[in-house]
């Protein structure tokens, strides 16, 4: 959690974070539309770590799970805040989302289980 408020500041880097507006619908909508702009990028960066994940499976790289379990969608590295960017690509439809990643978690989530004291044989 402490990560994610981490790079929900940075995201929202201007006024440095601080809501100076004293009308309450302006400071929900200021904290809305950070939570909505965070959210965004941290879903472009697992879609691109997935990209990435499958070109090295397509590639014949064995990935282990549990080092994938490591990695963290809030990067920043890439990001240009103060960068120029163009608008024209909005109109452009992307291609569906496709959430199948050939690699098998089930030894993770069966550890975790068994740290947390439960059974799988459940």
């Amino acid at each position: 959690m402490e990560s994610f408020h981490r790079f929900s500041q940075w995201i929202g880097f201007g006024n440095r974070g601080v809501i100076a507006d004293n009308d309450p619908v302006e400071q929900e909508k200021a904290m809305k539309f950070n939570a909505l702009l965070t959210n965004a990028v941290i879903f472009r960066n697992a879609l691109d770590i997935a990209e990435i994940v499958r070109q090295l499976l397509e590639g014949g790289w064995e990935i282990d799970p549990e080092n994938l379990a490591h990695i963290s969608p809030y990067l920043t590295e890439h990001i240009k805040r103060f960068g120029e960017y163009s608008t024209h690509e909005l109109g452009i439809q992307p291609e569906a989302y496709d959430p199948k990643l050939d690699v098998d978690f089930t030894q993770l989530r069966d550890q975790d289980l068994r740290a947390e004291g439960f059974s799988t044989a459940a």
